[in-house]
């Protein structure tokens, strides 16, 4: 992902930069692994990453404090001055929110899945490995979103777990999931308007 959103832009000022782990160098190709611990040339301009002591591509270690899972931030910088200057972000997905936490929100914004809990923490919307997310169509992707919505809605937002059978999706949350209107812009839906659907 990005820094492009101000969803992103939320949930990046929370991360702790720290040093790289096990965990970090899963979400890294096994021939850039060693990126992870060179210093970025805005740091060292003769760092290993660097390329002609102006572009870049190292990776940076973080982690989400709010469930301790790994975030690793990597570096495209082209050289000379004026040029691209990007950071680009990996993690993994929660399989749940945290203990205590409930589901208010459920957030798309530019291709990415949110939810906001009731006590205003934003994170990635839960999810299983192989069962990822989509919206505007009729696979897989939206099934697997609609379900997890469903569950989200009949259980008044206090099952998150990821997970959810297929079969499980209400109609209307599927319906609405596939359409075109799911994939425009900023989505937002409440917890009071996935119940209203489930209800419809």
């Amino acid at each position: 992902m990005e820094d492009r959103t101000p969803h992103v832009q939320e949930w990046l000022g929370r991360l702790v930069r720290c040093e790289p782990n096990a965990l970090h160098c899963t979400l890294v190709e096994p021939k850039k692994m060693s990126a992870l611990f060179h210093p970025c040339v805005k740091e060292d301009r003769n760092s290993p990453s660097a390329i002609s002591g102006s572009g870049c591509v190292c990776r940076r270690a973080f982690y989400d404090p709010a469930f301790g899972l790994p975030v690793v931030a990597e570096h495209f910088k082209h050289v000379g001055e004026g040029g691209t200057d990007r950071w680009t972000y990996q993690t993994y997905a929660p399989l749940d929110l945290r203990p205590g936490d409930a589901f208010d929100r459920f957030v798309i914004s530019r291709g990415l899945f949110w939810v906001r809990t009731e006590k205003g923490l934003l994170s990635i919307l839960p999810q299983r490995h192989g069962l990822g997310y989509n919206v505007g169509y009729s696979g897989g992707g939206p099934h697997a979103l609609a379900a997890y919505l469903s569950q989200v809605a009949t259980t008044n937002g206090e099952n998150t777990a990821a997970g959810t059978p297929y079969e499980k999706a209400h109609p209307a949350i599927l319906a609405w999931a596939q359409s075109n209107s799911a994939e425009r812009g900023t989505n937002e839906l409440s917890l009071s308007d996935l119940k209203a659907m489930v209800h419809s």
